[in-house]
């Protein structure tokens, strides 16, 4: 295994809400209120949809696709949704900094470090929307391929908030059969003081229509009891996906960060520091000649992370 390069699940292709637009010469990423399932290949109007796109559409009601039945992977909520702060470099497109509210890998000049995260409304690198909670859901549809999915990613408050409470009541109703349960990845809206009282969507995830929730923990159990019969290792699996994802410090690769970027930060701050030109700390300040004696941002920053650890 490469050490420093993130395993994550085979990808067959993308869940999203919305589209990337060109407006007055301008890619600027465009919200819908339906879902729709593409391919990981772009043509000249964006990305091209996958077959299952126009087979789930035919059944919807009016053409709308607004539900998806899934499964999810694993039985671990956190590996099949994850979601941290992310702060993204403008200019090449590589996460720059990422973290949880407590703690954060972030690109420094003497390499990757681990450093207090304050939450982005109390982090000056972050000012501007420039770091924003970004989250990625895998999820299978259909039964073509054993261990790949699809990938929903959202920087939705809403969506992230709702999938993980989802993911870990059904956990927890299940016994711990959460990759067994028939579920449904769906479209809901809400309008709020915020949107100006108009509808935003967000995505959740429940029980398959038509079923119950005592029904579909009837079915997990009999697909689990299935597959143990068959040697399926569903714990060695989870502990797998953790091992991968734990062997790199992003996930996200540099040929899809560009393409993430411009969909979901598109509104960033145009001064967000760039990984070209490396955050600086405070001792290669002090040893570097300046024509200023006004603390820059990185100096502001390493302060502030010394008297947090200080306390």
């Amino acid at each position: 295994m490469i050490k420093g390069l993130a395993i994550t699940p085979p990808v067959l292709g993308r869940i999203s809400i919305g589209k990337v637009i060109e407006k007055n010469s301008k890619r600027l990423p465009e919200k819908d209120d339906q879902f729709t399932i593409t391919s990981q290949v772009q043509g000249r109007d964006g990305w091209v949809t996958h077959p299952l796109d126009e087979e789930l559409r035919k059944l919807s009601a009016n053409g709308k696709l607004r539900s998806i039945p899934v499964r999810v992977l694993f039985n671990d909520p956190d590996i099949n949704l994850r979601a941290e702060y992310s702060l993204f470099d403008r200019q090449t497109g590589r996460p720059l900094c990422v973290g949880n509210g407590d703690t954060c890998k972030r690109y420094t000049a003497n390499g990757m470090q681990t450093l207090p995260c304050p939450a982005p409304e109390s982090c000056e690198l972050a000012k501007g929307q420039a770091c924003k909670p970004y989250g990625r859901l895998n999820v299978q549809i259909g039964d073509e391929d054993d261990v790949g999915s699809f990938i929903f990613r959202t920087t939705g408050f809403n969506s992230i908030r709702c999938l993980t409470a989802r993911l870990h009541y059904y956990q927890a109703v299940s016994g711990n059969l959460l990759a067994c349960l028939p579920l449904e990845l769906r479209l809901r809206g809400k309008s709020t003081t915020q949107s100006h009282r108009s509808a935003i969507y967000y995505a959740d995830l429940t029980i398959r229509e038509g079923m119950s929730l005592e029904e579909a923990i009837a079915t997990a159990k009999q697909i689990h009891e299935r597959r143990q019969a068959g040697g399926y290792m569903q714990d060695a699996l989870d502990q797998a996906v953790r091992e991968g994802f734990a062997n790199g410090a992003f996930e996200d690769s540099e040929e899809d960060a560009g393409e993430i970027v411009e969909e979901f930060f598109a509104g960033a701050a145009a001064e967000t520091p760039s990984i070209s030109e490396p955050l600086t700390t405070h001792a290669d300040k002090t040893n570097a000649t300046s024509t200023s004696t006004k603390p820059n941002l990185m100096e502001k920053l390493e302060k502030k992370a010394a008297l947090l650890s200080a306390s």
